[in-house]
């Protein structure tokens, strides 16, 4: 446990930004989770939209430093490369 007072702020800071960024991870991974069900379902439609939202949310947890860019976009090629599987 940390004694100096600065440090026992930065403890409260570290677990905010940890519970955040588990979220956006969360929220993430959920929505590259239904892109693959509705991939899975063979319907182009419902996989192109359900592609469109995970694009969005991957590339906002990106900006807010939650994961790496890089991160970020190898997700979204893989999930483009399989959408085009698809037709």
């Amino acid at each position: 446990m940390a004694n100096i007072k600065s440090a026992k702020k930065r403890i409260l800071v570290i677990n905010k930004k940890t519970e955040r960024n588990k979220a956006a991870k969360s929220r993430m991974k959920t929505s590259v989770r239904r892109f693959n069900e509705a991939l899975a379902t063979n319907e182009r439609e419902l996989a192109e939209q359900k592609f469109i939202d995970a694009q969005k949310i991957v590339q906002k947890t990106a900006s807010k430093g939650s994961i790496h860019r890089n991160t970020a976009r190898r997700k979204v090629a893989r999930m483009a490369k399989a959408l085009n599987k698809l037709a």
